[in-house]
């Protein structure tokens, strides 16, 4: 009876430490967010390898218990294609509608279409019946916004009203980026291709499942294009390749369907030239390619400068102020040049055309010879009209404007590439040496460089091939691309025969700007955020593991985890008390024996939902990483098992492993860290960011200026 009333057990000593001893291993339920990342910190793709691998297995050895679950293996398997397709049928769905809307809303800066407000320039004079083949830029649906507010369509007045209106669109258009971005997207900013080259490095919580998919996504949102993907990335899988690849297939099929630039075909800047290009005209492809090697040269250098200024000045501190500073000054000096009110892309199709006789920009006002009896796809060179030279002067002013507005503007807080720019700038420079060329060749057809392969009253040159391989030069010399760079030079553009003077334009700007410095300039932006990013140069020092692993001499010693004597309290306070990403586990702290390694944020989320589920969970409760629990008394605190969220397979190396060896490994095989050891004994740690220090200084630069952010 009195063991009743108090509740006092008749069980012996033996039993009740055998009862504490059988331990809940809480994480048999997976929770929420364990195993991911915090964002922009560093997958460990070897580690996520391996869970895959496992988590395949079970799946595999489950399908052969029932129908059910063999069912679910196979929606397993092809749940990554699945994901690729519903991929590229957003990314193509989504770039179709983005080019719709960019043409809508750059000549919304200019005027409105009164028969269909969402309808851009273009678009409403394709559906009038009034527009005229002398006037067929104009039509009455479509009216400026000066027109619609005064009725008058001239007068200075008019003129000083659409350029404050211009104005004013484009300061709205970048206050509106500016704010979605700082509010609701603040990774959205850049052009995105330095995270591409570091998406393998950094991803958003909770994508814990395809990671690859994550990286072929990035990938396929930013180019629809797998052959950049490759040369800037040094950690991509086969498996990835072919899913991007079919990523990329469906979205090019989505893009066609959806036809955004009225030309059924899947190129912005489709370019038809009917005169073949001849050998002689290398000399001036190459001078092209040394001026876009010298244009990279100095808007790298020139932009990080600024960029740099930016962060470490007061100036980074008002991002929003900035933008509309710098989109007010544009504007204002936009406005007055007709090549430079435009969209950029327009300009660079305009660049690129070949001259045709229903061409009515002022590229083309040539003096045509009236007895001229040609096809109308074959017309010779012709001297120049005076909208040519008015063109040129206009062309060269755009050209500086271009060249000193895309230096202050790369790199703002809103979504801004670089491809557009910089072909911009070399479509410019091209055309200019295009039209020379082809005077040259008209007025001077006797020369020895001409007289061989240009005769008089033939079509010699094209000025618009010359803008194309301007176009990829200034790219390549800015980018340092060249493979992928004319790949992406034949999507945009479908020619497939240009193939020699673009990759000699590419190979002499990426030589002409390697002379200067070898980082392009997503490597130096890179490089200046902090992103710790490996290249692929070659580490020819003769040094070891351990002359790079922490700790080093005189620093304090690693901070460890013991297989079952730390307390919940000492987990804490070394959470607490420190900032590393994650903690190798040891038998003990005198034999320092290697366990196994856990991360930062599973022990984290681990001891949180173990307060919330497991009933006496206190500060001095025991963590247990063994598999098997040992006896402990029933007075003592209930003890938390945390075996399912540690990694028992490391990535280790020996401490006399050439530091050749272990840069090679960080590279191919994506690593976070990698544990040093010597006879199974832990001896230290080597993360990604130590090795990036240990090359720095191995260059003679100072170890502790490389940053992280």
């Amino acid at each position: 009876m009195r063991e009743c009333m108090f509740g006092i057990s008749s069980a012996s000593p033996t039993e009740e430490m055998n009862d504490a001893g059988n331990l809940m291993d809480f994480l048999d339920e997976p929770f929420p967010d364990v195993g991911t990342y915090e964002d922009f910190h560093t997958i460990d793709w070897l580690r996520e390898k391996s869970r895959d691998t496992d988590r395949h297995r079970k799946i595999t050895s489950k399908s052969k218990e029932s129908i059910w679950e063999f069912i679910k293996s196979l929606l397993d398997a092809w749940s990554g294609w699945l994901v690729m397709l519903l991929i590229g049928l957003l990314s193509g769905t989504l770039a179709g509608v983005i080019d719709l809307a960019v043409d809508w809303m750059t000549d919304l800066k200019e005027g409105v279409c009164l028969s269909a407000l969402w309808y851009s320039h273009e678009q409403c004079c394709w559906t009038s019946n009034e527009t005229t083949f002398a006037d067929r830029d104009k039509c009455p649906q479509w009216q400026k916004w000066a027109e619609l507010m005064t009725g008058y369509t001239e007068g200075a007045g008019v003129y000083l009203l659409n350029y404050f209106l211009y104005v004013l669109w484009a300061l709205f258009f970048s206050f509106l980026a500016v704010s979605l971005v700082r509010v609701f997207a603040p990774y959205a900013c850049g052009s995105g291709i330095p995270e591409v080259q570091k998406t393998k490095l950094i991803c958003d919580p909770g994508a814990q499942k395809h990671f690859n998919h994550m990286t072929a996504l990035k990938c396929v949102f930013k180019y629809v294009n797998v052959f950049v993907s490759l040369q800037v990335s040094y950690y991509f899988p086969l498996k990835t390749l072919w899913r991007s690849f079919f990523a990329a297939l469906v979205a090019a099929f989505t893009l066609r369907s959806i036809n955004p630039f009225g030309n059924n075909r899947l190129v912005l800047f489709y370019v038809e030239y009917h005169t073949p290009w001849y050998m002689a005209e290398l000399v001036p492809f190459i001078l092209l390619g040394v001026f876009g090697g010298l244009w990279g040269t100095l808007f790298i250098r020139c932009n990080i400068a600024w960029c740099r200024r930016r962060k470490t000045t007061r100036l980074g501190k008002y991002p929003v102020l900035e933008v509309i500073v710098v989109t007010g000054i544009t504007a204002v000096l936009a406005f007055p040049n007709p090549y430079t009110r435009r969209s950029t892309s327009e300009l660079i199709s305009e660049l690129f055309n070949d001259c045709g006789s229903l061409e009515s920009s002022q590229l083309c006002d040539y003096i045509n010879n009236p007895n001229m009896s040609r096809p109308v796809d074959d017309i010779p060179d012709r001297p120049a009209g005076p909208g040519v030279y008015s063109a040129l002067w206009q062309l060269a002013l755009a050209l500086v404007f271009k060249i000193v507005i895309t230096i202050f503007t790369f790199g703002m807080k809103i979504p801004s590439g670089l491809f557009i720019p910089s072909m911009a700038v070399g479509a410019i420079a091209g055309r200019i040496v295009g039209i020379a060329v082809e005077q040259m060749a008209y007025h001077h057809h006797d020369w020895i460089i001409f007289k061989n392969w240009c005769r008089p009253g033939a079509d010699c040159v094209t000025p618009g091939l010359y803008a194309m391989v301007g176009a990829a030069a200034c790219l390549g010399g800015v980018t340092r691309m060249t493979v992928s760079l004319v790949v992406i030079m034949f999507e945009l553009t479908g020619g497939l025969e240009y193939i020699v003077p673009l990759m000699a334009a590419a190979v002499t700007s990426k030589w002409v700007a390697d002379a200067f410095g070898k980082e392009g300039i997503y490597e130096a932006h890179i490089q200046l955020n902090g992103y710790p990013y490996l290249d692929q140069d070659e580490f020819t020092h003769r040094t070891l593991a351990t002359d790079v692993m922490r700790p080093r001499r005189n620093e304090p010693p690693l901070a460890l985890l013991t297989q079952d004597s730390t307390t919940v309290e000492d987990v804490e306070t070394l959470i607490k008390d420190t900032d590393y990403n994650g903690f190798p586990v040891v038998v003990s702290h005198e034999s320092e024996r290697l366990i196994g390694f856990v991360q930062r944020r599973d022990l984290i989320l681990a001891i949180k939902s173990a307060r919330q589920k497991q009933d006496g969970v206190v500060s001095n409760s025991v963590v247990h990483f063994t598999e098997d629990a040992p006896q402990i008394p029933a007075s003592n605190p209930q003890p938390l098992k945390l075996r399912r969220i540690l990694n028992l397979s490391p990535f280790t190396v020996t401490d006399h492993t050439p530091m050749e060896t272990v840069v090679d490994i960080f590279r191919k095989l994506g690593l976070r860290q990698c544990l040093v050891t010597r006879s199974g004994r832990l001896l230290g740690i080597i993360t990604k960011k130590d090795v990036l220090r240990h090359m720095a200084q191995m260059m003679n630069q100072d170890p502790e200026s490389i940053m992280f952010n």
